[in-house]
């Protein structure tokens, strides 16, 4: 069987797991989010932080909850790693640098996990565990919490009310997270991944050199990295280390864990709303721009662009042999079409125009199918926009789900999407316009250009991944790349929930003839092309100076 015929195998088979499961992890969701009764654990979560489970918050209350949450798991990780040389388990490791423990709580608080560090050589064992290990699951039940407030501002009419953020986060933790993670993690030690709690060990190398080997907790680490789309690694090389991801079929099994929330919500959104066609319709927009990327992913890597990979027959720099270049062009659209971040092989490597779609991919704003919970509420906000466009080429006010879009709707919508572009091309342009940060540059021309934009992609769409050509752990791009993580994370959470306070004052308005259907394939088409566009507008002037540029060099 050749190489290109097991990838084609591989990403199928995926497909078909995750098309599978879709269902019944969606209708699961769905049951435990809009669940009336609360068990013993639960109420005693509630009654420890003061909270009645029964009562219910407006949307900038919803704000403040998900804001206060998030600034003290904010100072608890930064002082957990500030004195890390006076805990338990820290291998004796030093406390970690002001700058970088700045910019690494900032990271995993905003579900982007990007690293500054190398883990096995930074990180103590505590630290990985009670620290990012558990920013993993709540900043990730943080982002589903927030989509199901979204949905709710759908579904509900004439009140100010999206729920309670505590018992949303409290139940996304303990009754879908931690579940699917316990078991996530069985699997891949089945598979070979670590999970110990061992000290760092020397060995001899085959060339008699010696090395130095970190074990440790990696196996609880890695599921949740990837199940909720967080990505930060146990080791410096992320899930191309075998301590990490084994073999090739746990390869396959983490691609999986990074998909599969994702694209189970829209289910749950479906069911909310008591209309599942619209579901499938948001689904279905996430997995026609999934495979317009899988597609250019892997049409670039294999086609083999570029003087050394020509040479050599291959797009193999930077990639793992276990996995070859199918898997690794799949893995690298996997983990850019959410907020994942996590990487099998070496992104900078890719050819550039392979490198160019990985940018896209998260310039659309990773909502196919996005990060868990963000990429659900990005494209509901893109289904709002299309109906609004729609609306202003009939000449009618325009609705989706019964709801009107007016001036107060689109604005909100409009600035949750201003947001990142903003944030992406200001950092970008700061970097490029002084020598400072043009200094951690070590590529120049197009390609050096690339590593910058890359980076301030990947931390204001909140993914994590990097170029890794560009030297960044300087105060620099520590300060300004978490400037970028954390604003573009709760910027538009702010927007998104303001969004659905708007529109669950509403009252529903019924369906007439020129009401725009939302679940048809025109509609499907429409959404995709009006986040193409967009994207396009905005970044294409960025792109044709970094990768584009590069290619047609």
């Amino acid at each position: 069987m050749s190489s290109t015929t097991a990838g084609v195998l591989f990403i199928v088979s995926l497909f078909a797991a995750l098309a599978l499961v879709h269902i019944p992890l969606g209708d699961h969701m769905y049951r435990v989010l809009n669940s009336t009764g609360h068990n013993k654990v639960e109420r005693g979560i509630y009654r420890a932080i003061g909270v009645d489970p029964d009562s219910e918050q407006k949307w900038s209350t919803y704000a403040k909850s998900v804001l206060a949450f998030s600034l003290l798991s904010f100072l608890l990780l930064y002082g957990l790693q500030r004195l890390q040389d006076k805990l338990f388990l820290s291998l004796g490791f030093d406390p970690v640098p002001d700058h970088v423990a700045w910019n690494t709580a900032a990271s995993f608080v905003a579900n982007t996990n990007w690293q500054a560090y190398s883990g096995e050589n930074t990180m103590g064992h505590l630290v990985q565990m009670g620290g990012l290990a558990v920013q993993n699951f709540v900043s990730a039940a943080v982002g589903i919490a927030v989509a199901i407030a979204f949905v709710r501002g759908f579904v509900r009419r004439r009140t100010q009310e999206l729920g309670n953020f505590w018992v949303d986060l409290t139940r996304v933790t303990l009754k879908i997270l931690l579940p699917i993670a316990a078991v996530g993690a069985v699997v891949l030690m089945a598979g070979g991944v670590v999970q110990n709690f061992a000290d760092p060990q020397a060995v001899t190398t085959a060339t008699g050199g010696s090395q130095t080997v970190t074990g440790g907790p990696v196996a609880s680490q890695e599921v949740i990295k990837l199940l909720g789309t967080n990505g930060g690694g146990f080791y410096n090389a992320n899930s191309a280390h075998p301590f990490e991801n084994a073999t090739a079929w746990t390869d396959w099994v983490e691609i999986f864990l990074i998909l599969v929330i994702a694209c189970s919500l829209p289910r749950t959104f479906g069911r909310m709303v008591g209309q599942k066609r619209q579901g499938y319709a948001i689904v279905a927009v996430m997995g026609v721009l999934a495979t317009l990327s899988i597609i250019a992913t892997t049409a670039v890597q294999l086609a083999h662009h570029g003087t050394v990979a020509q040479a050599v027959g291959a797009s193999m720099e930077g990639v793992e042999q276990r996995f070859g270049v199918a898997n690794s062009a799949m893995f690298a659209s996997a983990t850019t079409l959410t907020s994942t971040g996590a990487v099998n092989s070496f992104h900078d490597s890719y050819t550039s125009l392979g490198g160019g779609v990985l940018m896209l991919n998260m310039m659309l704003g990773e909502v196919a199918p996005g990060g868990v919970g963000s990429g659900l509420y990005g494209m509901l906000i893109l289904a709002v926009i299309t109906v609004f466009v729609a609306g202003l080429m009939v000449g009618r006010t325009p609705e989706y789900l019964g709801k009107k879009i007016g001036a107060r709707e689109i604005k909100l919508a409009s600035m949750y999407f201003l947001v990142t572009p903003v944030l992406v091309l200001t950092g970008t342009a700061i970097a490029m316009a002084f020598e400072g940060p043009r200094e951690g540059m070590n590529n120049p021309g197009a390609h050096g250009f690339s590593e910058v934009l890359y980076a301030f992609t990947s931390a204001s769409n909140n993914n994590g991944s990097a170029f890794a050509g560009l030297t960044v752990n300087t105060w620099f791009y520590d300060i300004a790349l978490g400037l970028c993580m954390l604003l573009g994370r709760f910027l538009p959470i702010i927007f998104a929930l303001g969004l659905a306070g708007s529109l669950a004052r509403q009252t529903p308005v019924p369906v007439s003839a020129g009401t725009l259907p939302t679940h048809r394939p025109q509609f499907v088409g429409m959404v995709a092309g009006v986040a193409l566009i967009l994207v396009a507008l905005t970044f294409f002037p960025a792109l044709a100076l970094g990768p584009l540029a590069e290619g047609i060099h």
